[in-house]
């Protein structure tokens, strides 16, 4: 059975699920399950014909598994989404939805390492099959790599200093928790903007270690494929690298640059855009994590 909604508050729950525009006897997708907030509200509006399958690669959130006929729970990176589903003989379905990044149990979990507010060992694994943790990428990475994964994950202007300052903090010792890593970049971090830039540090690394943005990529690249003409894509995203590669993709199918247009100048795309929504000033009072969240919804040509 589902633990209770502390594990995680969904943003934009409502707005998200109500732009799958579910229909009783569809089939949907939730590839970040979590606490299972908007895979609950799936299933309330499914009807008993429906069918809703989700991913997490996490393995604290098959606890929160829920105990109905019409649901599946696939411990697996939603990068598996296509070979994941044709394990189950589904190979279009009606409507998708990813609440990319951290929930609010990673955050909290001491031990995961993923918050500034604990001096944990320096992990921010989503899922124990990950190899590389966030402490093999402070005390081994070359000064110039790491410097390029501050700047281009964290959008850190400094990346360079900072970097210099762990390469020489490490040659001390190493640096084996989140609170030592505050510690040797200190004072390159401003006190008035301390929140902020070590947000981002911690963002940068996370992604590296999890690679983010690559397994973004190619469940983008599959949710064309995966989804029936007039399916639905609803993502949130909560930083500007995820929601300009959502955004990007859901305009030309493509990451970069712009598609081949034909003789006539027409070019194929493989979604309509639907609408960008925000959280209201409502929502954020109520759940701070809601603050950066972008909607994007499409429909599948």
């Amino acid at each position: 059975m589902m633990e209770s909604m502390s594990y995680h508050n969904p943003v934009l729950l409502f707005e998200s699920v109500d732009g799958l525009a579910i229909k009783e006897d569809g089939t949907y997708v939730d590839v970040t399950f979590g606490g299972g907030g908007h895979s609950k509200e799936i299933l309330k509006r499914l009807g008993p014909k429906g069918r809703l399958f989700a991913f997490d690669q996490d393995e604290d959130a098959l606890k929160n598994a829920i105990d109905d006929p019409r649901f599946v729970l696939i411990h697996a990176n939603f990068k598996e989404l296509k070979e994941s589903l044709n394990t189950y003989q589904v190979f279009q379905v009606d409507g998708i939805l990813a609440d990319l990044g951290v929930s609010s149990h990673q955050f909290d979990e001491e031990q995961r390492g993923f918050s500034t507010r604990f001096d944990a060992v320096l992990d921010m694994r989503m899922g124990k099959g990950i190899t590389q943790t966030a402490f093999d990428i402070v005390n081994f990475y070359e000064e110039e790599a790491l410097a390029n994964v501050l700047f281009l994950y964290g959008e850190l202007r400094n990346s360079r200093v900072l970097a210099k300052s762990i390469v020489a903090a490490r040659k001390e010792k190493e640096i084996r928790t989140s609170f030592e890593l505050k510690q040797a970049i200190a004072r390159y971090v401003p006190k008035a903007k301390e929140h902020k830039v070590l947000a981002q540090v911690f963002q940068a690394i996370r992604i590296e270690v999890n690679d983010e943005l690559e397994v973004l990529k190619s469940f983008l690249m599959q949710t064309d494929r995966v989804l029936v003409p007039g399916g639905k894509l609803s993502v949130i995203s909560y930083h500007s690298l995820e929601d300009r590669l959502v955004k990007r993709y859901i305009r030309s199918g493509m990451f970069e640059g712009e598609p081949e247009r034909d003789v006539f100048g027409n070019y194929t795309v493989p979604f309509k855009k639907g609408k960008l929504i925000v959280p209201s000033a409502e929502e954020i009072s109520l759940n701070n994590r809601a603050r950066s969240a972008k909607l994007r919804l499409a429909t599948r040509l």
